[in-house]
This record gives C-alpha cells, sequence and structure tokens, in this order.
C-alpha cells in the first residue's frame, strides 16, 4: 500500500497558501456549482417550515415601511415631497439588502466551521453565495415598489439614472461582503463582536438616510454626513426611481471607492485566517 501511494501521481496538491494577498478567483469559478447549491441552501432555508414561507419576503419590508411611515407621520419627518410610503420602502428595501448580507457573511467561520473541517473547497465560496441569495431577495422585495410606483405614478419622476440600480446594487454587495467577511475574521478571536454587529447595523441605519432625507441636515453638517458611504447610494437609488435625492458625482465615486478599499481589506484578512482557524475555532 505504501507503494502504491509513493507511486501515485497526483492530479492536484491542496494546501494552504501563505500569501494573503493571492485571490483564487479560479478556483471560486471551478466550484460555481457549489456556490449555486449554497445559494439554494440558503434561499430555501430562510423561512423553510413557517407558515407563510415566501410570503415573508414582502411582509417584513411592508411591516417596517409601515412602522417607519407612522413614525415619520408623528414626528413630521420631510421627504423632500415624496409619498411617505414610497420614500420609507425604498430605503428599507436597499437597506435590508445590504444589512441581510453584512449580517449573514459575518457568521462564515463561525456558523460553517463543521463543514470546513472535513472538505475543502474555496471558503470565500460561501459568502460569496449568502450575496447571491441575498440578492434573489432583494430582486423579490423590488417587486413589492412597482404597484407603489405605479400607483404613485402622478408624483414621482423616474428619470435616466434608473439605470444606474445595478450599478449601485453591486456597490451595495461589495460593501456588505467587504465589511460582512472582516468581521467574520475577527470574531474568531473576538466572539463580543457577535453580540455587537446587531446594535451596529441598527445604529448605522439611523446614521443612513432610510428613514429620513440627506436634505434634512443643515448644510455646515452635510459633508459629515456624506462621509457615510451607504448615504449616496440611497439617494441616488430615490433619484432615479423617485426623481428626488440629494447627491454629488463625488460622493457617488467617494462611495465606489470605499466599497472596493473595503472588500479588498476583507479578503486579505479573510485569507489570512482561513488557513488556521479550524484551530482557534
Amino acid at each position: 500500500m505504501a507503494d502504491i501511494i509513493e507511486n501515485t501521481e497526483w492530479t492536484h496538491v491542496l494546501e494552504p497558501t501563505s500569501d494573503p494577498f493571492k485571490f483564487n478567483f479560479r478556483d471560486l469559478w471551478r466550484y460555481r456549482d457549489l456556490i449555486i447549491l449554497f445559494v439554494k441552501r440558503d434561499f430555501v432555508a430562510v423561512y423553510k417550515q413557517t407558515v407563510l414561507g415566501p410570503l415573508w419576503h414582502f411582509i417584513q419590508p411592508l411591516f417596517a415601511s409601515s412602522v417607519y411611515f407612522i413614525f415619520g407621520s408623528l414626528a413630521k419627518i420631510p421627504t423632500d415631497e415624496l409619498p411617505r410610503i414610497l420614500f420609507c420602502l425604498t430605503g428599507v428595501v436597499l437597506w435590508n439588502y445590504f444589512s441581510a448580507c453584512l449580517i449573514k457573511t459575518s457568521n462564515t467561520f463561525i456558523g460553517n466551521a463543521s463543514i470546513f473541517g472535513k472538505v475543502y473547497f474555496p471558503r470565500l465560496a460561501i459568502p460569496i453565495s449568502v450575496i447571491i441569495s441575498n440578492l434573489m431577495s432583494f430582486f423579490i422585495q423590488f417587486l413589492l415598489l412597482i404597484p407603489f410606483l405605479i400607483y404613485y405614478w402622478d408624483n414621482i419622476h423616474p428619470n435616466i439614472y434608473i439605470l444606474s440600480i445595478p450599478f449601485l446594487v453591486i456597490i451595495i454587495a461589495m460593501m456588505g461582503l467587504g465589511f460582512g467577511v472582516i468581521v467574520s475574521s475577527l470574531t474568531i478571536k473576538y466572539r463580543d463582536l457577535v453580540y455587537l454587529l446587531s446594535f451596529g447595523v441598527q445604529l448605522a441605519m439611523y446614521a443612513t438616510s432610510v428613514i429620513y432625507p440627506l436634505s434634512l441636515i443643515p448644510d455646515r453638517f452635510r459633508l459629515l454626513a456624506s462621509l457615510n458611504p451607504l448615504s449616496p447610494i440611497l439617494e441616488v437609488f430615490r433619484y432615479a426611481l423617485l426623481g428626488k435625492g440629494t447627491f454629488t458625482e463625488f460622493s457617488l465615486i467617494y462611495s465606489v471607492i470605499f466599497s472596493v478599499v473595503v472588500l479588498f481589506i476583507g479578503i486579505v484578512l479573510f485569507n489570512r485566517v482561513e488557513k488556521d482557524f479550524m484551530d482557534t475555532v
């Protein structure tokens, strides 16, 4: 048996890489079928064994938007003269995608340790599958906007920026993936981040123009508010669909650069941790 093993010509040799800057995108493409399986698993498992099933994709944003609608009406928060329910719904749909990507990818190492310890595959396949499965949820929730857009058609002004929506979604996905894998890499040693994450995401939502317009912020603080890379994306999204939004080309470019940098840092940190995280977990 020893002679057989010694004389065997191996077709593949698997060994951990010591270079965190080495991005094995070819491996990800080779394991694309596995990524698709992970996507199906994540998408089906979200509302499995629930009474309403896929209807929760519609109920959740509608319920959240209704709460913000009531709160905004009582607090008399302006909406740039847009129908309040549409204003809230556009913010909630896009924010839901970002928060879902961030929270679910942040559990990559801890939640899948049993799989990682048994078989080899590119570890980045799991967070990428989470981004794709949440993208499917985003498309379903985006469909929810269509009847509202039709009903309030005389009060809104969709424009050519609507072509930028796929680009905006990609930026949000990159940012959610980047922050998610950073948190996932850090939670291996610092488990406290798991408890702080949901609280931090909630605070981040109030720091982003989800339930209020950026135009509400005084001019002297507008630049500071624009440092939040999510706000320009959300404002462009609203402007594209509703015709009202406060943003500049510079702020949008800033969001793009920020998302690229965060994703780069996240993948580098992910690569550095993945080779020995089983010893830590």
